[in-house]
């Protein structure tokens, strides 16, 4: 008897079926899923035509890893979220669309004339501070504080995408919100002296 609910056991059934190269069972978990993938999806990427490049790579990934599913480790639904976030975060590094997001909203800023120009060098400046910073980082800090603060991950969710105990997950923010501050703070500093 398996410990799975049934929509999961539903899910863990499709996998199995999938992974022994089963057409419509595949067929069946991605009219099952592919809403709330493409969600998870969406939220990191924040672009529509990506995320449904995320989800297409990703149900290609599933498809060829669905022998791989082990349902003793994880519930189908995470097990297919985490393929999904991965790809995602891929897709973001590749594109670098924070950085492109952030000139957008700041180009259409000066344009609007809702920000004067100096306070817009002002927050660019910020904004690039913040980046520099984050990459002084270590990477399990820099991935913590960005998939938290960023793409809106809750603490359990980080703990589950990261594979890593929900306390360690916690240390892991904490410490790097503390290392973020005082490059910020010593950015500040900086800025006032060559000022």
């Amino acid at each position: 008897m398996s410990d799975l609910a049934p929509d999961a056991q539903r899910l863990a059934e499709l996998l199995a079926r999938s992974g022994l190269a089963d057409r419509k069972a595949f067929g069946e978990l991605y009219a099952l899923t592919r809403s709330k993938l493409f969600a998870v999806s969406l939220r990191i990427v924040r672009e529509r035509h990506l995320a449904e490049e995320v989800l297409q790579d990703s149900f290609v990934n599933i498809w060829n890893h669905a022998r791989d599913y082990a349902s003793a480790k994880s519930a189908p639904m995470t097990w297919m979220t985490a393929i999904v976030r991965n790809r995602s975060l891929d897709i973001v590094r590749r594109t670098g669309w924070e950085f492109q997001d952030e000139d957008d909203v700041m180009t259409n800023m000066l344009e609007d004339g809702s920000v004067p120009l100096d306070d817009a060098f002002g927050m660019k400046r910020d904004a690039h501070n913040v980046h520099r910073c984050m990459d002084e980082l270590d990477a399990e800090q820099r991935q913590s504080i960005s998939l938290a603060f960023f793409h809106g991950l809750s603490h359990s969710e980080l703990a589950e995408h990261m594979r890593k105990p929900l306390g360690t997950v916690k240390t892991h923010i904490r410490r790097g919100l503390m290392r973020l501050k005082e490059c910020l703070t010593h950015s500040k500093e900086q800025a006032k002296v060559g000022t």
